[in-house]
Parts: structure tokens; C-alpha cells; sequence
């Protein structure tokens, strides 16, 4: 009798978590399902979490120009993969400083490797605070070379030029907005 009703117990509870499990699956061809095949991480949606390092910048309409230059280098899902990741993003009047025509060019398809090295080099792999920004410190970017953190009048700087106007944590790192395109000496 103990063996009847145990398997009777066992196969009740097996029905229940299928159907739960059935009840739960989405269905093929569900929006998000569609979304996310059409990218990388940066395509799931999570309206709960915190957002990463591409959809802080991507809702900030002052970096749209910085989000166009990541879309266009390809970089978007290694920039909302886990991290963790220091951005130092410039604001669109940063890229307006660069000399004429040097952004045009950049976008072009031709010079994507170019593009993707400048992009790198605004890239740090860890997380570094503000309050952790020391004078002199020297930060190894993702292209391999390196940039050098200056305090001017108790502020951090990068390379002595590139103030970081205002800092925001994101699920995969830090964002630095930066006034200036930081290009490799």
C-alpha cells in the first residue's frame, strides 16, 4: 500500500511540474523571444534590473553620438556583456571638437578598425569609482594603451584635458562622462 501510494504521490507531483513548467514557458514568436534573437545581451529585456553600461548611454540623448559610434564599431553586445566595465563616454559636444570631417571619417565602414580603436581606448576593464581616482594614476584601456588620471583643483581629469563631468553606476560597470574625445598620445 506504502509503494502505491508513493508512486501515486510521485507521478501527481511529476503531472504538476510539467504543467507548471508548461504554463510558464514562453511561447515561440513571443516578443521577447524575437527581440532577443536579433542581438546579443544588449537585447534582452529587463525592464527590473539595472541598466547596463549601452542602455545608460542609449537614454542619454547627450551621448547619442558616442551610441552611433558603438553601433557602428560593432561593440554593442561586448559593451552590455557582464563587465565589469569603466566607460569614459564623451558628450556630443566632445565629438564636435574633434576637427572637421575626423568623425565623418571615422564612421565610414572602411575605417571601422579605427573607430573601434579609439572607442577602446575610452574602454577599462574593472570598475573604477570617482573616489578612487588617485593624480597619476595610469588605467591599461582595452586597446592597450593607457590613459593617466590628473587632478586638476581636486577634480579627476583624464590625461589633464578630459573632465569628468558626472559618473553613473550601471549594472556592468561605471559610466564617466568625459567633454573630450580621449585620443592615444
Amino acid at each position: 500500500m506504502k509503494k502505491i501510494v508513493f508512486i501515486l504521490t510521485a507521478a501527481i507531483f511529476t503531472l504538476y511540474s510539467c504543467e507548471s513548467e508548461t504554463a510558464s514557458t514562453p511561447t515561440t514568436g513571443s516578443a521577447t523571444e524575437a527581440k532577443a534573437s536579433k542581438g546579443g545581451q544588449e537585447a534582452i529585456v529587463d525592464d527590473v534590473s539595472a541598466p547596463d553600461i549601452v542602455k545608460l548611454a542609449v537614454a542619454n540623448e547627450d551621448l547619442s553620438t558616442l551610441v552611433k559610434a558603438v553601433q557602428a564599431a560593432d561593440l554593442t553586445t561586448s559593451l552590455s556583456n557582464a563587465g565589469p566595465f569603466t566607460v569614459f563616454a564623451p558628450l556630443n559636444s566632445a565629438f564636435d571638437k574633434l576637427p572637421d570631417g575626423v568623425l565623418a571619417d571615422l564612421m565610414k565602414p572602411e575605417n571601422v578598425n579605427q573607430l573601434d580603436d579609439v572607442l577602446r581606448h575610452h574602454t577599462y576593464v574593472g570598475v573604477i569609482n570617482p573616489d578612487q581616482f588617485k593624480d597619476g594614476q595610469i588605467l591599461g584601456m582595452v586597446d592597450g594603451k593607457s590613459i593617466t588620471i590628473k587632478m586638476v583643483d581636486g577634480k579627476p581629469t583624464v590625461n589633464g584635458t578630459a573632465n569628468i563631468v558626472a559618473s553613473v553606476t550601471a549594472a556592468n560597470g561605471i559610466v564617466h562622462v568625459v567633454d573630450q574625445v580621449i585620443l592615444a598620445e
